[in-house]
């Protein structure tokens, strides 16, 4: 076992698949009401970090970012994700996708989340890698329009292609603008990647080409880069060769479990946490085994302990404390 490491030290290995001092972890959570306002997000962040102390911090601004700025209204109906609703939807006729406006992603409250987000690096002091929030421009499309978006992709696929570069290109200069505001690299999150919602072929041509757009355009500049594949049933072979260097997953809700995603990637995996079920319900003993199992399944190497996705507001701070512990033990 290598000496202490910093958190940069410890990520930096397990990105390369090389032995750590121990099994970095990071946990993360949404911060309802409080993520407003860059003030309320930053003070909640940086109070998140310094009570569990990770080794990776996922930047979480409101879920709903990416469409404030666009016509949709959400409002704040509490919930255990965390999460705003969306109350009207941008989008209700196929020809409004090339009317969608371009967005300039430094003003308005699109802007404010990278304001916020170098406000957080100050505070941190650089002693964390922190990671900015990117949401595909296909789940940016579900957000603006609801599920009508199956429909237009299918009838309407130029018009439907048109919004997607709109917000392709808003996406770049936002996660472009993270960058410059301190991000160590960026959470890219799929929430369409999934066999009950499109097949491979309409993925690849709605999803796929727009995704690596992105992370094309802003890979030499980010030191990591992780994926988020989000749902059940997921393609995520497809998304284990994008440009990449880490995957998250819902690998206790559903395939592949960790030890099946090491015999298929490379990538650094981060998982191994049920935050809906053993993360809400405990016991401690039962976290504590979650996240052994999980370091078993990878050979120790290569592997961040970390939720499948958010952590539910109801998950007891005693079950966040003890996956903290348990990477010590």
């Amino acid at each position: 076992m290598k000496t202490s490491m910093t958190k940069w030290e410890r990520i930096r290995a397990a990105i390369k698949g090389e032995e750590t001092d121990r099994t970095p972890v990071a946990l993360w959570k949404h911060y309802p009401v409080e993520d407003m306002t860059a003030e309320g997000l930053v003070a909640a962040t940086v109070a998140f970090q310094k009570k569990y102390d990770w080794d990776l911090v996922k930047f979480t601004p409101t879920g709903t970012y990416s469409i404030m700025d666009l016509g949709a209204e959400t409002e704040w109906i509490p919930n255990n994700m965390g999460v705003r609703t969306v109350t009207k939807t941008a989008i209700t006729r196929a020809e409004e996708w090339p009317q969608l406006p371009v967005w300039d992603a430094t003003k308005g409250f699109i802007g404010q989340q990278n304001r916020a987000l170098s406000l957080a690096v100050k505070e941190l002091k650089g002693e964390v890698p922190i990671i900015q929030t990117i949401f595909s421009p296909l789940t940016t499309a579900r957000k603006l329009a609801g599920d009508r978006i199956f429909t237009d992709l299918r009838t309407h696929p130029q018009l439907f292609k048109q919004g997607l570069e709109i917000i392709t290109q808003i996406t770049i200069q936002f996660a472009q603008e993270a960058i410059k505001a301190g991000a160590s690299g960026v959470f890219f999150a799929t929430q369409l990647a999934s066999y009950r919602l499109l097949n491979e072929m309409e993925y690849q041509e709605f999803g796929e080409a727009y995704d690596c757009k992105i992370l094309s355009a802003i890979q030499p500049q980010v030191e990591i880069a992780m994926i988020h594949i989000h749902g059940e049933d997921t393609m995520y072979d497809r998304m284990f060769k994008y440009p990449v260097n880490m995957a998250n997953f819902h690998d206790r809700i559903t395939a592949p479990t960790l030890k099946e995603a090491r015999m298929h990637t490379k990538l650094m995996l981060a998982g191994g946490v049920n935050e809906w079920n053993t993360l809400v319900t405990g016991p401690v003993s039962a976290i504590q085994a979650e996240v052994k199992d999980a370091i078993a399944q990878t050979g120790h190497r290569g592997l961040l302990i970390a939720p499948g996705c958010v952590v539910p507001q109801h998950a007891p701070e005693e079950h966040l404390h003890a996956v903290r512990q348990a990477v010590e033990n």
